[in-house]
Parts: C-alpha cells; sequence; structure tokens
C-alpha cells in the first residue's frame, strides 16, 4: 500500500469507528479508532521513508513493536511528541476497548479528538 492509500484507510476506519458509538458499539468502534491510528502511522512511516516501513516491508507485516519505533521516530524527525499520547490512547482503545470490553460509549468518545489530531497530522504532511 502506498502512504495516501494507508491514510485513506484511516480516515475510513475513523468513520467506521463513529458509524459504530452510534449504535453503541464500543467495542468496534475502539478498534476501528486503533486501525486508524496505526494507518496513519504506517502512512507516515512510508511518506518519510523510515527504517521501520522498510523492515515490515521485508517481513511482509507490521508489528506493534514496529509501529512503537516508528511512533518514536516520528516523534523526533517530525518535531511533535504529542504522537506519542495519540499512539498511546490508541493503544488503550484496542486493549481496554477492544479485547476486554471495559469501555462504554462515552469513555470512547471522549477519545475521538486525540484520534483525529492524529489523522490531521498525517493529512498535513503527507497532503
Amino acid at each position: 500500500m502506498t502512504a495516501a492509500e494507508h491514510l485513506k484507510l484511516a480516515v475510513d476506519m475513523f468513520r467506521g469507528a463513529e458509524a459504530f458509538l452510534d449504535k453503541g458499539d464500543t467495542v468496534q468502534a475502539s478498534e476501528k479508532l486503533y486501525k486508524a491510528v496505526e494507518e496513519a502511522i504506517k502512512a507516515l512511516a512510508e511518506h518519510f521513508g523510515l527504517p521501520e516501513f522498510k523492515e515490515a516491508e521485508a517481513k511482509g507485516r507490521w508489528t506493534t513493536t514496529l509501529l512503537d519505533r516508528a511512533v518514536n521516530r516520528l516523534c523526533v524527525l517530525l518535531k511533535e511528541p504529542q504522537i506519542l499520547g495519540w499512539w498511546d490512547t490508541a493503544w488503550y482503545l484496542h486493549v481496554e476497548g477492544f479485547h476486554e470490553a471495559r469501555l462504554d460509549v462515552d469513555r470512547v468518545k471522549m477519545r475521538l479528538p486525540y484520534v483525529e489530531r492524529m489523522l490531521d497530522l498525517a493529512r498535513s504532511r503527507i497532503s
């Protein structure tokens, strides 16, 4: 996938999460929000030619370790330390919202702006 394709997928995931929240499905909404951030990170990693992107290509897949390393590198490269917080928010949604199913609608909704900021940053750097 290209950076633009990862970014489009991220936006689609975000929209899907909003639809799931409207139905009260916090488990699926949480996972879609996590995937939105994950895809935004992949898009930025590819766009900037990060070593983590190249390693993921060589392996044929991304791992959590590669994503986390890409986040750290992007924070420094882009001088945007908040990327780490947005990634942490996504990880929280993935674990507590999707795997553990412990989050209610309000707790998921309050995290929407953080995911949206990650997407905004990716759009501004890739477009």
